[in-house]
């Protein structure tokens, strides 16, 4: 017996959780960074990226996740000085099929599945996804994106087509624990709705919100690993 062992099933972020962003949005501003003669090291450039993307989001609520992304880039290039032409700004839109998945990822979900029913909830595009889910390993019994919701998360959007999704399969509110890296967009709406959470801390090592935005108080999601690997293990022991 585990504490798990009293959910049905488990909801996913995927962007920071299941797939490294941090490293895709590097890798996709580094080129651009030198171009223009930034000094910048990784993190400066994710960090750029961070401070812009949720105001994007909460100004744009029904663009596309690439369209995201391209004006996220404009506005870190207005803040830093630097030129970002049409075709930059399209690119990093269309880099999200290229972000790799954590190590960890297609072998704990597949573990994962033989014990829980899998959803996933980002802020992205339907198109966007389907690229990186051959990554991920699994099929899931529910997708749900912001491209569905027409807003990103911390609204509540997501979780609203969420518990339709839960009604859907047949599973209760209680029995489902939200699965997620991000403090800001994940665990803040998951507690405020009284679900159980689990952090999946991605950052443990480097500290520092990276690309994502900072909460606006205190969250303390329910349980805390520092890899999916660890947490599979001890969702669904050996």
């Amino acid at each position: 017996m585990t504490e798990f062992d009293r959910f049905e099933a488990m909801s996913f972020d995927c962007y920071g959780t299941l797939i490294d962003w941090e490293t895709g949005l590097a890798n996709a501003l580094r080129p651009w960074a030198a171009r223009n003669g930034l000094g910048l090291d990784d993190e400066a450039l994710i960090a750029a990226h961070g401070r812009h993307e949720t105001h994007v989001q909460h100004d744009m609520p029904g663009a596309l996740y690439p369209i995201v992304l391209g004006e996220t880039l404009r506005r870190v290039g207005a803040e830093l000085g630097a030129e970002v032409t049409d075709d930059d700004a399209a690119a990093y839109g269309q880099s999200v099929k290229d972000w790799p998945a954590f190590p960890d990822t297609a072998a704990a979900l597949k573990r994962l599945a033989t014990r829980f029913k899998l959803i996933i909830v980002s802020n992205i595009d339907r198109a966007s996804f389907a690229a990186s889910k051959p990554r991920l390993g699994v099929d899931f019994d529910a997708i749900v994106t912001a491209e569905d919701v027409g807003s990103y998360k911390p609204q509540l959007g997501h979780f609203n087509r969420l518990f339709a999704e839960l009604d859907r399969l047949g599973v209760a509110r209680d029995r489902l624990v939200h699965v997620a890296e991000s403090l800001f967009h994940d665990h803040q709406p998951a507690a405020a709705l009284g679900l159980a959470s689990v952090w999946i801390h991605r950052r443990h090592d480097k500290g520092g919100a990276g690309a994502t935005a900072t909460p606006s108080g205190e969250v303390s999601p329910t349980w805390r690993f520092t890899s999916m690997a660890e947490f599979a293990e001890a969702a669904v022991p050996a």
